[in-house]
């Protein structure tokens, strides 16, 4: 019995980009704030680790498979940045905006819902927005259509 398998819709595979590079854009976010938080840290370094963090885990997650499959680091790592560094940029400002302008979430400790919540409506702002850009690029060959062999 052969199996008609289509191709994924450019809706299906920018949600599926846009759900990738916000994984990513959350692990460092999260973790960011969190060591941020914890240390004590100012706004603006609070703020650059969170962004260093999202960047370095939203590429390490497209370029883990690429790497398991045998691609060797440094094209993994092309293909990372290009498939990535739209995405998580526009990811990065709204996230960090939704934060800056929830009065007190910056100065939230862990243990406070205002922490949580913010981070959260941010992240889902990031999402909204980042989709029809990754929707956009992918359309035109870029973006995550590099990963997925889309030209």
């Amino acid at each position: 019995m052969e199996h008609d398998h289509a191709a994924p819709t450019l809706n299906r595979t920018a949600f599926q980009a846009t759900v990738h590079c916000l994984t990513g854009c959350a692990i460092g976010e999260v973790l960011g704030l969190a060591i941020a938080t914890a240390l004590g840290l100012p706004d603006v370094p609070s703020i650059l680790l969170a962004i260093i963090l999202a960047f370095v885990f939203g590429y390490g997650l497209t370029m883990r498979p690429l790497v398991g499959r045998g691609m060797a680091f440094r094209p993994a790592a092309r293909v990372a940045l290009a498939a990535d560094t739209v995405s998580i940029a526009v990811m990065e400002v709204m996230d960090n905006l939704i934060i800056l302008l929830i009065p007190g979430a910056m100065a939230a400790s862990l243990l406070d819902g205002l922490f949580w919540g913010s981070l959260a409506v941010s992240l889902v702002v990031a999402f909204l927005v980042a989709f029809p850009v990754n929707r956009w690029l992918i359309a035109r060959g870029l973006g995550h259509a590099a990963v997925h062999g889309q030209h």
